[in-house]
């Protein structure tokens, strides 16, 4: 197994489940379960793949889908916070809603998905960086991904500035952590936690359309393969911390990479490779949970 091809791999895979679980990383702040990432990233990469499927223009794709994933933040935030309604059961609506408009689509289109590859191979989304691909090691690691994946890694340090060092940040979080100070400080609760959602769905958008259009080239409405519940398990495990959740999110890239790179060398059981990352989201939740109970748990005088 070439062990640069998995590094590259663990980037490659780890672009969108970064972008989730950033976007989904706001909403936590603000101490909302945001359920509807997955939704979020299926609705992006569909809107975007359709978008590019009949005009050819990658930026019009890209611009429908964040138009789209901010549309969703807002109808998210309006029946979560407006209407009081349950969290989790608006997440899962979104969720349901992506996977039947997008079976819905295909079935009037008489396909099977939305095939962009030619316009994909046409706009030439991956960057080969001139003075990265010549540096040997680095370059076969680093140059070559494409447009959204070297973003999904800068927004980790524009997510962390954003959250620690700008006013709308110290808002996200005074909202979460203590509601009563921020309203007694004349703080809008209701506006950030709508902004906050908000970002989390323009950045979920962004997910879809790297997933969707520069890596798989065909949208179906499978392509997420619960990228959004990894996202939120990467959010819980670093505790909303945005570069040690970046941590995790590339860890379960790499998991994916190992997963894909494996199955080329063992062949006939690959399928099984491919419950890898869950195994991997299931055991890291149970050991952070299980150390989190042991610092917090007190214990009484035994009693006869």
């Amino acid at each position: 197994m070439d062990i640069l091809r998995v590094l590259y791999d663990m980037l490659y895979y780890a672009g969108p489940i970064l972008f989730c679980t950033l976007g989904g990383l706001f909403a936590y702040k603000v101490n909302v379960i945001n359920i509807g990432l997955e939704g979020m990233m299926l609705f992006g990469g569909f809107i975007g793949a359709l978008l590019i499927f009949y005009t050819g223009n990658y930026l019009l794709g890209l611009s429908g889908a964040v138009m789209l994933g901010v549309a969703l933040g807002l109808l998210f935030s309006f029946f979560g916070i407006t209407k009081k309604a349950n969290f989790i059961i608006t997440g899962f609506a979104i969720n349901l809603l992506a996977v039947a408009i997008g079976y819905y689509t295909l079935a009037l289109m008489g396909r099977t998905d939305i095939n962009v590859i030619g316009e994909v191979r046409h706009m030439s989304l991956r960057l080969n960086i001139p003075v990265l691909r010549s540096i040997p090691v680095l370059g076969d690691v680093f140059s070559g991904h494409s447009i959204l994946t070297y973003v999904a890694f800068l927004s980790i340090f524009i997510v962390h500035f954003v959250m620690y060092h700008t006013k709308f940040g110290v808002y996200v979080r005074v909202a979460g952590e203590s509601p009563e100070a921020a309203e007694a400080v004349g703080i809008n609760i209701h506006k950030i936690k709508y902004a906050a959602i908000i970002v989390g769905g323009f950045l979920c958008a962004l997910a879809g359309v790297n997933v969707a259009v520069e890596q798989i080239a065909a949208y179906t409405p499978q392509i997420t393969a619960g990228t959004g519940f990894i996202a939120i398990a990467a959010i819980y495990c670093a505790a909303g911390s945005p570069m040690k959740s970046s941590g995790y999110a590339i860890l379960f890239g790499l998991m994916q990479a190992l997963a894909r790179n494996l199955a080329v060398v063992i062949g006939g059981i690959a399928g099984l490779l491919n419950v890898i990352p869950y195994l991997t989201v299931i055991v890291v939740l149970s050991i952070i949970a299980i150390n989190r109970y042991r610092k917090t748990n007190i214990r009484g005088y035994a009693h006869d």
